[in-house]
């Protein structure tokens, strides 16, 4: 199995949780690339089985600036046959706006024809002990889903 952890950060807690989404898949015998969204171009997600964005929501409800090509490629890939999982670290002050681009990242991944493993996370700021231990329950639903896929 091979996943591919996409983030995108500002604080430096989106890195935080895919780094311990990253950590977490690879405990359950997955290989795992982990790359920041500027860097990377939706297409790298073709080659795994298992797709992960964690990213943070910028002001009131936008997308990072720096992963609008991204999202928007994201839309066009064809991702039957793999999982994807959305996680993000985000700031509860902003209310409504609270990591709305866990949202919008799924509602995308939806339009691949990817399957979706797990229900989007939403973590205030930095990830604490129970975060790490949400985001664990995370990595193992994305495996168990790709199995049960897989039958």
């Amino acid at each position: 199995m091979k996943a591919h952890v996409v983030f995108a950060t500002i604080t430096g807690n989106n890195e935080d949780v895919a780094d311990i989404v990253t950590e977490g898949l690879e405990d359950l015998g997955v290989d795992v690339e982990e790359s920041e969204i500027s860097q990377t171009d939706a297409q790298d997600l073709e080659d795994a089985d298992i797709c992960v964005v964690c990213a943070y929501t910028y002001n009131e409800g936008h997308l990072p600036e720096e992963g609008l090509d991204f999202f928007e490629d994201l839309a066009d890939l064809d991702l039957s046959g793999k999982v994807f999982g959305v996680a993000g670290s985000g700031d509860e002050f902003y209310g409504e706006f609270f990591n709305t681009a866990v949202d919008d990242f799924i509602a995308q991944f939806k339009k691949t024809n990817a399957t979706q493993g797990s229900d989007g996370i939403k973590i205030n700021l930095e990830p604490d002990e129970k975060d790490i231990a949400t985001l664990d329950t995370f990595a193992q639903s994305l495996v168990d889903s790709y199995k049960s896929l897989k039958k």
